[in-house]
């Protein structure tokens, strides 16, 4: 009958379970957490309270749409971290228990891992393409921003990381600066799309090797429009496209610029993104042009498995499963992984 995981994630807002057979997806829900846009963030105390209402009925309604009876369960996989520490133990309590009512084994899963991961994923009467190895993905979310050498579906080397802010959170804080609702990133890529890019120029800060700042960026951008406020307390409203478009391709110059060096200096041409920032329209174009240009052969996820989802951590915990890579009950979520 094939290896069936039942996954859970609750890394963050959203709480979502999946169910897959054998490397293919039977089913990947979501419930999100609408609640936080009044607070311009993720409330963590709000997350995992509206986590602990979720999970049950997610799991319930995830397993019904896979068409697979709980029993029918041969592991269940969890995200152990990162992620906020409140909201992690719920999803860690749950899995907990399920797999200790049915006695089946235990998968802890990477939250940054499954993500890259997430391009394995198979589906049903589709043409499914995967990355062979090595892989280079660049991860960028709302929480983190690596170029991340793959070796094997569980063997993976971080190249370059983020020394201060991630690039979702340089969309999200140049946002708020406009008086965006949050999350601030899909509606600044809508407006950039009638926007000149080359309206207005931001730093770009110069860091070494494979490693990314956007400090520099956001302060820079804070500044630029103090001061044009100054002068025009509409320039935001006047100029909302151009700022947008500006922005955008500033922080997608940063992280293609890095991509490409990394390509360099490995040698490698199987390149992949991934996190919610690969759902941006600009890194997705940014991608196919540079790939055309370098010979790259190149893999961008579909949109639902972009954002935070069940269905990395179940693909993850079937390669894992196949190892023989379970956990104890004893297991603790972890925020930092």
């Amino acid at each position: 009958m094939g290896v069936t995981i039942l996954a859970i994630e609750s890394s963050c807002d959203d709480t979502s379970a999946a169910v897959l057979r054998d490397g293919f997806i039977l089913s990947n829900l979501i419930a999100g957490q609408e609640i936080h846009m009044a607070y311009g963030g993720v409330v963590p105390e709000l997350a995992s309270r509206a986590h602990q209402a979720n999970i049950v009925p997610v799991t319930d309604l995830a397993l019904k749409r896979a068409g697979v009876a709980a029993n029918e369960i041969d592991a269940v996989a969890f995200t152990r971290g990162p992620g906020l520490l409140g909201s992690l133990l719920v999803g860690t309590s749950f899995a907990k228990g399920f797999a200790l009512a049915r006695r089946i084994p235990l998968i802890e899963v990477n939250h940054l891992q499954a993500h890259v991961l997430a391009h394995f994923i198979l589906e049903r009467e589709k043409e499914n393409r995967v990355p062979s190895f090595p892989f280079l993905c660049l991860l960028v979310s709302g929480g983190h921003t690596r170029i991340i050498l793959m070796k094997s579906h569980l063997e993976m080397q971080v190249l370059g990381n983020t020394i201060d802010d991630a690039a979702g959170e340089a969309f999200d804080k140049c946002g708020k600066i406009m008086d965006f609702p949050y999350p601030s990133g899909p509606l600044i890529d809508r407006l950039a799309a009638a926007g000149n890019k080359n309206a207005f120029r931001f730093a770009k800060p110069h860091v070494k090797g494979l490693d990314f700042s956007f400090s520099g960026l956001k302060t820079s951008f804070l500044y630029f429009l103090r001061d044009r406020l100054k002068e025009d307390p509409d320039f935001i409203e006047k100029n909302k496209a151009d700022l947008c478009a500006s922005l955008q391709d500033t922080i997608v110059t940063i992280l293609m610029t890095k991509l490409v060096k990394a390509s360099q200096l490995t040698g490698i041409r199987e390149i992949g993104i991934a996190g919610g920032v690969s759902a941006n329209s600009g890194l997705r174009n940014a991608l196919v042009r540079e790939g055309e240009k370098r010979g790259w052969n190149l893999f961008i996820p579909h949109f639902s498995y972009t954002t935070d989802n069940a269905a990395m951590i179940a693909i993850a915990g079937y390669y894992k499963y196949l190892r023989g890579e379970f956990t104890g009950q004893d297991v603790v979520p972890l925020a930092r992984f």
